[in-house]
């Protein structure tokens, strides 16, 4: 039997292609060159030739986050051209992309989420009816953005309004969350009908940062992360559920990273990501990792999942 021909899809226009293309370096990096012959495309550049490749390829690894890679577009492209890929579709991807309508499926599915707003720069509350809804500190978020990319946490009126103006300078609609002061987790979700909840990994940003923001996430050190999570076995299992719920409420396949914060035995679920960050020390990769997945055996699963028919 030959080599799986493998598409290895990174970069893109969003604000993440710079983590896209880094990781999309690990990545083929890590794969097992014996089992695959791997093509490497930028959407940026290189769409015209992933559409003429696509009948001699067998399968994708979309390694993208953000806009045109985690929202659908390229999930649903790829479903156009008959690849397989990793992860999940069209409908589950634009969900879980929309802070807003992921809340509320959040809600109907039975999870705990953060008192917010959502609203247009045309029907914005003003900073003190925001205060009056959801006191202070709130956290301020573009609808359909990843890795924390024009969110702040306000904890004054004037900090608000700062804020308000950077969200709605990336996008046409804003949530704003209650500040959850808590232990944040995230929980990591494995495989299509069976489905694998993989040890929590505990966030903890160093205290020069308010919250786990964007250089949080990816200046190295800025952040310390423990897997196992430090959580008793009740609160752990509680959180693993509850990544399994949103997974399964959003309809992911494949694999999704929910991310939670815990305050007083409650568990707040915040959001999850489709395509969670994949180089060999990300979140998901730690988890797996704890579960006896090392990063190419990891690789390999996804690829296997993706080749899995519905």
């Amino acid at each position: 039997m030959g080599k799986l021909q493998l598409a290895l899809i990174a970069g893109g226009k969003s604000s993440e292609r710079e983590v896209s293309l880094k990781s999309g370096t690990q990545v083929f990096q890590a794969l097992n060159k014996a089992k695959y012959d791997i093509r490497r495309y930028d959407p940026l550049t290189d769409l015209g030739r992933l559409v003429q490749d696509a009948k001699e390829l067998d399968a994708a690894l979309i390694i993208m986050h953000g806009r045109g890679g985690e929202d659908g577009s390229m999930q649903g492209l790829l479903d156009l051209l008959e690849i397989p890929y990793q992860g999940s579709g069209v409908l589950a991807s634009a969900l879980a992309m929309n802070k807003e309508l992921s809340k509320t499926i959040y809600q109907i599915a039975g999870l705990k989420v953060p008192a917010s707003l959502a609203f247009t720069r045309e029907k914005a509350p003003s900073p003190q009816e925001i205060e009056t809804k959801l006191g202070l500190p709130v956290v301020i978020k573009p609808v359909n953005e990843g890795s924390s990319i024009g969110i702040t946490k306000a904890e004054t009126l004037t900090a608000l309004e700062i804020g308000l103006a950077a969200a709605f300078a990336l996008d046409s609609r804003v949530l704003v969350e209650e500040f959850i002061q808590g232990t944040e987790v995230t929980g990591g979700v494995l495989g299509n009908a069976q489905l694998q909840a993989l040890p929590l990994v505990e966030i903890i940003p160093a205290s020069t940062y308010a919250f786990f923001d964007y250089e949080a996430k990816y200046q190295p050190g800025a952040s310390q992360e423990i897997c196992p999570a430090r959580l008793d076995a009740n609160l752990t299992r509680r959180a693993q559920e509850c990544a399994i719920t949103a997974h399964q409420a959003l309809g992911c396949r494949g694999y999704s990273r929910t991310d939670m914060m815990v305050k007083d035995g409650e568990i707040y679920v915040l959001e999850t990501n489709t395509i969670p960050g994949m180089t060999a020390t990300s979140l998901f990769p730690q988890g797996a990792k704890a579960a006896g997945l090392d990063f190419p055996t990891l690789l390999d699963t996804l690829i296997n999942l993706a080749l899995e028919k519905n």
